[in-house]
Order: C-alpha cells, then structure tokens, then sequence
C-alpha cells in the first residue's frame, strides 16, 4: 500500500462525463505478465480516443504484444510506441499516466520540469476492493526531487474510487449479441457450437495445482460440461491431463460428460463475446475479471498470486463486497470453490474438483446475482471518464 499524503479520501462531486478533454494523453505500459496489463492499457488508449476525443501515445515496452490482443482492429486516435531506457520520449502530452508501477524514464520527467505547463502525471494503481484505496485514490504524492506531483488513480467498485474500464455501449453490445444467439460466433472460430443442453465453460487461467481433479470432476458428472479454452498459460496443462490427445485444429476432444474445445488466441473483442456467450467463465489477472462482471454471468476469479499470500486478502476483500447480498449456501460455496482455485502457499491439499457440487448447483442463482452486481456497478462512473474528469479539473 503507497503512503498517502492526505488521510482524507477524495470523492466526485459529479458522474457527468466531461464535455471534452485535453488534446494528449501518454499512457506507459510495462508488460509484466503476458496480456493483462497491455490489455487493461488498450481498452484504455480506446476507449479515451473513442469517447472522450483524446489524442493517446501507449508506449509499450513490448508492442508485439498488442497484435493478437488487436487481431487487426483500427486505432483512429491511438499511435503504439515502443519505449525502453534507449527509446523513449521528450515531448510530454498533457496527460502522462504510469499504468502499473510502470517508470516513466527520466529524459521525461526532465521534459515534464521543463515545461511551461507540467502534465497531469498519474500513477494509475491495479484494481483492488479492499477498502483502504478510498482514503488515497486521487491523492498528490510530491515526487522526492523535482517539482512534479504524481497523483494516485485507483480503480475499485465504488464511487470513491475510479471505477472499472466500461464502453459506452458495452452493455448494449452484449444484450444485442445475446438476442441475436452465438452461432455466427462459433462459426467465424470455426467451431460447432455446444450443445444447447450442456453446461457452457470458459477457462482462461494460469497453471493450477487443482486443474485435474475440476476435469475430472466434470468428466464424471451427471451433467454435461462443454469447455472453451482460450490459449493461454494453462493450455499445456489441459493437454498434459489429456494425454496430449487434444485433436489437432480445434476439433472437440470427449471425456465422460466432458467436451473439451480448445481455442486459438483471439482478441479482446472476440473474448468478450467468448464471456457473453457462456453460462460460468473462469478467470485471471485483472482485464479478464473486470469483462467477466460486465457479462453478467457465474465466474471464478483466479487472481494473481503474490509473496507472502497477499493475494489472498484481496480476494477476500472482492469476494465480501460481491456476496454482501447474496444468499448465504450461494455465498458459501462461491468462496469455499475460490478458497481451492486460490490456495494458499504450500497447499497441496486444494481440491476444485471437491468443491465443485456445490458450486454447480448454485449457478441459477450465481446467475441472477450476477446479472444484479452488474446492473449496480453500470451505475458508477467509468474508469476512462474518471480519469478524463481528473484530468480537466487538474488542468484548469
């Protein structure tokens, strides 16, 4: 947690998105853990050019990064830098965010002193539920050595915070992909479409301990499971518990009442409709757990593990404010399956698979609680129209 400057905690006056905003913005991404923090910046760089008429340099360390997660798609408003300790710009916008712990270099904070109007420099902060980001989200914090203030920017799920990433029309996108069924999605994949009797899963993870025993548990249940996964992290495992059968060009691999499907890498648009499309989606890191929520359907989050089992506390902290009105057996087996999807260091007891009953019979429930947290968090501000509201006040 960052030592504040101010205890107080800093709360909107208005949720109006701002008329207009500055010209530039810099946007500084540090890819640390294969697509998750690029991904949080794209949605962002677009999202900022498209509804709020910025200007947006995203300078990433490593740009090929990007190119699967676009699959192509136009950036009107938005040029992709590469940026290193060699490579790296002089001529700040009037925005300059560090997204993630991400340094800007200090040929820029040289420029930043230098110029007659300094940027609005803001260290945008990873998500978080835990309470205390309240009482520091939007706070200075006078850098040691030049005239620069950094200003704290954390996104959360309350109004005193800075919100999740939401297009304008995200939702209405969604209920107007749902109307019209998926088929035409799964054909464009090039994959026949589940049975409309199973259960539909999407697994997108990091290597897990307790991978096995939730196939096995879904190869030997009484209902029908139909798994997309994704390519990511965890595709070797699969095909390890597979025997390294998975057939080749996405053809379905059976076993018992298991169908696995894989998938090939596909872009961030084509990942949410992957979301709106199934029944339970399991999850990681931050991009695709925010997306999941705007879905409006069951999830797993997997978070990302960290020293000292930190990540446990922000966990919990997600998983109290997400079962605060949830009945009590649905809240109960939603944790108990995230204590064993999220264990502890050195648990090697962790047993999905067990926890798994319980879970699978609270999804009609799980289903409407969730299309519920999402109608309420649709009602706060976005996090690009918090950032750009900032941003025009600090400029004034």
């Amino acid at each position: 947690m960052p030592v504040c400057d101010n205890p107080c905690s800093s709360v909107f006056s208005s949720f109006e998105m701002p008329a207009s905003t500055p010209c530039r913005w810099d946007i500084f991404c540090k890819v640390i853990d294969n697509f998750g923090d690029a991904g949080v910046c794209w949605r962002l760089a677009r999202q900022l050019a498209n509804e709020h008429g910025a200007r947006v340099r995203l300078w990433i360390d490593r740009p090929e990064t990007l190119d699967a997660m676009r699959d192509g798609t136009e950036a009107p408003g938005i040029d992709i830098r590469q940026w290193s300790k060699h490579v790296a710009p002089t001529d700040p916008g009037e925005i300059v965010i560090e997204a993630f712990g991400a340094k800007v270099p200090e040929s820029l904070l040289a420029a930043m002193v230098a110029s007659p109007h300094p940027p609005v420099w803001i260290n945008l902060e990873y998500l978080s539920a835990e309470n205390w980001i309240e009482g520091c989200h939007m706070l200075p914090s006078p850098h040691p050595r030049l005239p620069l203030t950094q200003w704290f920017f954390y996104p959360g799920f309350t109004r005193n915070t800075g919100g999740l990433l939401r297009e304008a029309d995200l939702l209405i996108r969604r209920d107007r992909f749902m109307s019209r069924g998926s088929g035409p999605f799964w054909h464009r994949l090039g994959v026949a479409p589940p049975d409309a009797q199973a259960l539909r899963v999407s697994l997108f993870a990091y290597e897990t301990e307790g991978l096995g025993g939730l196939l096995e548990a879904w190869r030997d249940g009484d209902r029908t499971v139909w798994c997309a996964i994704p390519e990511s992290r965890v595709s070797p495992q699969v095909r390890e518990w597979a025997n390294d059968s998975l057939p080749a060009g996405g053809a379905p691999l059976h076993r018992g009442a298991l169908t696995l499907q894989t998938l090939p890498f596909i872009s961030q648009d084509d990942y949410d409709l992957l979301l709106w499309t199934c029944d339970l989606n399991f999850v990681r890191g931050e991009d695709s757990f925010v997306r999941a929520q705007w879905a409006a359907q069951p999830f797993v989050w997997q978070i990302y593990r960290q020293d000292e089992d930190t990540h446990i506390a922000k966990l919990d902290a997600f998983l109290c404010r997400y079962l605060k009105n949830a009945p009590k057996n649905t809240a109960d087996a939603l944790r108990a399956f995230h204590a064993e999807w999220n264990p502890a260091a050195g648990n090697s007891s962790a047993r999905p698979g067990g926890a798994w009953p319980s879970l699978a019979t609270t999804l009609p429930v799980l289903q409407r609680h969730a299309a519920q947290w999402c109608d309420h968090l649709a009602h706060e501000i976005d996090l690009a129209a918090a950032l750009a509201e900032f941003a025009k006040g600090k400029l004034k």
